[in-house]
């Protein structure tokens, strides 16, 4: 794993509840699309169920990560777009499954009009940083 730097209040930037200011590290940058609530066959998880398609895309952000050889660990940035500001406690609560309180990246958040398709919910994006 390589050696994050979270910095959660910089001088003079108030303090952050629910992500990190700041995440810096050395290694090599791993880009992850936005991913959907989409099972490995490629059908919709949870249709309109915030909670079910929160866990479905935090699933595929792990599967994802896996295939690069990182973890939630190594994750430095998360861009969330959601069509409901509403379903950022569903989005936090599946993110507290995979990434420890003590751990959290550097975040967005992102109301849009809409997604690729109209039963999507949200969509999440994931940088993480390896290794050298």
């Amino acid at each position: 794993m390589t050696e994050l730097t979270r910095i959660p209040a910089p001088d003079g930037v108030a303090p952050a509840a629910a992500y990190t200011h700041v995440v810096m590290g050395t290694g090599r940058f791993v880009a992850i699309s936005g991913q959907l609530a989409l099972d490995e066959d490629g059908k919709l998880v949870g249709e309109g169920d915030p909670a079910a398609q929160a866990r479905q895309v935090f699933e595929n952000l792990r599967r994802c990560l896996a295939a690069t050889g990182a973890t939630f660990d190594d994750v430095v940035k998360l861009t969330f777009f959601v069509t409901d500001m509403a379903y950022m406690p569903a989005i936090r609560a599946a993110r507290a499954e995979h990434i420890r309180e003590d751990r959290l990246p550097a975040a967005s958040a992102v109301q849009v009009a809409a997604l690729v398709r109209p039963e999507f919910l949200m969509e999440i994006e994931a940088y993480a940083v390896l290794p050298e």
